[in-house]
């Protein structure tokens, strides 16, 4: 979407790098807290759009892409740092690549969050019994077009898989690219069942084990790994943006959760333009890339 532009800051491949986002008018902000959760046609200049973009009877929203599918490098929206720049997560010092699960190569989807989402660590879920895991709302987009990290992209949910991941909820929603080729075909999880078969099923697979091949237990799910319709998927999504609000305007508690922002109106963590673009000038300059080790593209087996 033309509106929203990215800059690149400090080495690709590395600790330092971060994407950056801007709007339409040339402004730094927040992609976790300044871009509408609902796409419409004034989104750039209400937060929340006040009218929401609709296909037939479905609400679009946006959608941030943290990872392109067939990537491995688990790129993220920077919750703890001002302006939430996309990043690479670290773990024990090191960057953060998720392994090739036969048949799989790194992630089956385009991956990203729900902005003005929030899974709140502090409530416990009815459905799951679990608290949240304090980020925003994950997305698996199941289009056939490979996104890049950092574009948004509005969505039409179709359901959601609930993760417990290491005793938290981890909600992940299910949704296609609006102009995606199969999307006036899809409109709820059962169409995804329909015309894409099998995607389901390595869904729930690649989610149950992902994190094995660095050491931890497989994934758990609420309700069995049953997926959930649309309607349930956007009950959560609208519960965790009220989980949202309250967060950004210091009615819950995010912990080290960064809510500096540009264009929540009457939101204690607003910042101005200018505060905005020292934030983003004071991380290193771009610079050419490293190359990334070999051993990211091998091959995980994973016992049956």
């Amino acid at each position: 979407m033309s509106r929203y532009i990215t800059e690149q800051r400090g080495c690709p491949n590395s600790a330092d790098y971060r994407l950056y986002f801007k709007n339409a008018d040339g402004k730094y902000i927040s992609p976790f807290h300044d871009i509408p959760l609902f796409a419409g046609s004034k989104e750039d200049k209400e937060i929340p759009a006040k009218r929401s973009r609709t296909t037939g009877s479905e609400v679009l929203f946006n959608m941030i892409v943290e990872v392109p599918r067939w990537t491995n490098a688990k790129m993220e929206i920077a919750t703890e740092e001002p302006l939430n720049p996309i990043k690479q997560d670290i773990k024990k010092g090191k960057l953060r690549y998720v392994a090739n699960i036969f048949p799989h190569k790194g992630y089956i989807w385009n991956y990203g969050a729900l902005p003005q989402t929030w899974e709140d660590p502090n409530h416990t879920d009815n459905n799951t019994g679990c608290c949240g895991d304090n980020d925003p709302v994950d997305v698996c987009e199941i289009g056939s077009k490979i996104r890049s990290s950092g574009e948004i992209v509005q969505v039409k949910v179709l359901g959601v898989l609930a993760v417990v991941d290491e005793g938290e909820t981890d909600w992940k929603i299910i949704a296609i690219s609006v102009d995606d080729p199969d999307a006036h075909k899809i409109h709820d999880i059962d169409d995804v069942r329909k015309h894409k078969p099998g995607y389901l099923e390595a869904t729930v697979d690649w989610f149950r084990a992902y994190k094995v091949p660095d050491g931890k237990p497989q994934n758990h799910f609420a309700f069995n790994g049953e997926f959930k319709n649309k309607d349930f998927a956007v009950e959560i999504i609208k519960s965790t943006h009220e989980y949202w609000k309250a967060l950004l305007h210091k009615k819950a508690d995010g912990g080290n959760v960064k809510c500096t922002n540009v264009l929540v109106r009457n939101s204690p963590f607003c910042c101005s333009e200018e505060d905005a673009l020292s934030i983003v000038q004071s991380a290193p300059v771009r610079v050419n890339g490293d190359s990334v080790s070999p051993e990211v593209d091998s091959w995980y087996f994973f016992p049956k």
